[in-house]
């Protein structure tokens, strides 16, 4: 044997760091091994020509309740968005935004073009209770998929079509809106209670956050995992000899290593990176199309919220696309000139980012969002593909997969209980 340790950890993205800073805090020992040379997973961050493009145009929302416990908000220097959104339909630009947060524009908000003012109505309440309820009993709800639910709640055509089909899609990754009601709930509830933010130096400082307090020696970048069994796991330097496993790499990769897990369907998603010389928009606000054209989900100028993400005097807009096929460049450009209302003639096209893998699908039966982390025989596996597809169910997953590993070693110190989540 190479090695023996406690716990292994296979994989160091958001699931695996989390569970790491538990198994940590308990005073378990433990080994993480990371097959790339970063942690962080799916949440990255790359540097060109001095703008930070995200992998894939992501956020952070303050509302997740396990960000909280694992690192200081603070210390990201977040860089905020409107609480809102601006519809595109025809000539027409609709500012729609949460009135409880920016009160100023709730005249706008009533009187925007996008569904009737019931419908706004119907959504407001629908997004009150969402935020208000108690979890379980939104979890309780009768489950069907985000469209039937939005429909159940008596919203028209017009405004799912126009407002929520496109936004959504770009939340979810699904532009058929067949995720789960009960992951639309926790979706509506943490949009109604947190605020949206980017960390100055980018997506990828949320990793480096919470892997901070761990020991460095702990962590082997580099280091793919060939196999893993009951107590063991190999590499290609040899065996590690462990009491559990813990894997916490992307659904693709863990059923492989875990051959008895269900096979999840992932969703796709690619953001174009444009470097512009002036802001098309004057704030830090999502734009969506409501001429329902279902090619773009959302266009965005990130460095009008974090200005940090763009050299001085220069400007990012990430434009996002759900689904497995990638229009041409040329393309996106030709969308965003109808959706800004002006020529992109003299932008600079960065790159191209296309996540295959993006998000994992969540159609109902979802549940109350909670997959079993235990195999059995001391197998363990996390991500957000056994919580919600989030960063908050990332998070969550690897901290309550922590807890059931300790239960599994420390039986008498009792089951993880529901605030393991």
């Amino acid at each position: 044997m190479l090695a023996e340790t406690d716990v292994v950890i296979v994989g160091g993205g958001l699931a695996g760091l989390a569970a790491a800073r538990r198994l940590h805090r308990a005073g378990v020992p433990w080994l993480l091994l990371e097959a790339g040379d970063r942690l962080g997973g799916r949440v990255a961050t790359d540097q060109v020509d001095s703008y930070l493009l995200d992998r894939g145009f992501q956020v952070l929302n303050t509302a997740y309740p396990r960000l909280g416990t694992l690192l200081d908000l603070a210390a990201l220097d977040l860089g905020w968005f409107t609480s809102g959104v601006l519809v595109r339909r025809g000539d027409r630009l609709d500012r729609l935004v949460n009135p409880l947060r920016e009160p100023t524009g709730a005249a706008g908000t009533a009187t925007a073009g996008a569904g009737s003012l019931v419908d706004r109505l119907r959504l407001a309440a629908l997004a009150i209770g969402c935020a208000t309820l108690p979890v379980s009993r939104l979890l309780a709800a009768a489950e069907t998929t985000s469209e039937a639910a939005l429909r159940r709640a008596g919203l028209s055509d017009a405004i799912i079509e126009e407002l929520l089909r496109p936004f959504l899609s770009g939340v979810l990754i699904d532009r058929e809106l067949e995720t789960s009601s009960h992951v639309l709930a926790m979706v509506l509830r943490s949009f109604a209670r947190g605020r949206i933010g980017l960390p100055a130096h980018g997506m990828g400082a949320l990793p480096r956050a919470v892997a901070d307090p761990l020991p460095a020696d702990l962590i082997e970048l580099d280091t793919p995992v060939a196999e893993v069994a009951p107590g063991r796991v190999r590499t290609q330097a040899g065996d590690i000899a462990c009491r559990a496993v813990v894997v916490a790499v992307d659904p693709p990769a863990a059923a492989t290593l875990l051959p008895r897990l269900v096979r999840v369907r992932m969703h796709s998603y690619t953001t174009y990176y444009h470097a512009a010389e002036s802001a098309p928009l004057d704030e830090p606000i999502l734009l969506v199309d409501g001429d329902r054209r279902e090619l773009v989900a959302n266009t965005v100028v990130p460095s009008n919220a974090a200005p940090t993400y763009a050299p001085a005097g220069r400007h990012l807009v990430a434009t996002s696309v759900v689904g497995p096929q990638a229009p041409p460049e040329p393309v996106i450009r030709r969308e965003l000139d109808r959706l800004y209302g002006r020529s992109t003639a003299d932008w600079t096209h960065l790159t191209t980012v296309s996540i295959p893998d993006a998000l994992p699908a969540a159609p109902p039966p979802q549940g109350r969002l909670r997959k079993p982390v235990a195999l059995g025989d001391g197998l363990f596996v996390a991500g957000d593909h056994r919580d919600s597809p989030s960063v908050q169910g990332a998070l969550a997953s690897g901290w309550r997969t922590a807890g059931a590993v300790l239960a599994a070693l420390r039986p008498g110190q009792g089951a993880p209980s529901e605030l393991d989540g």
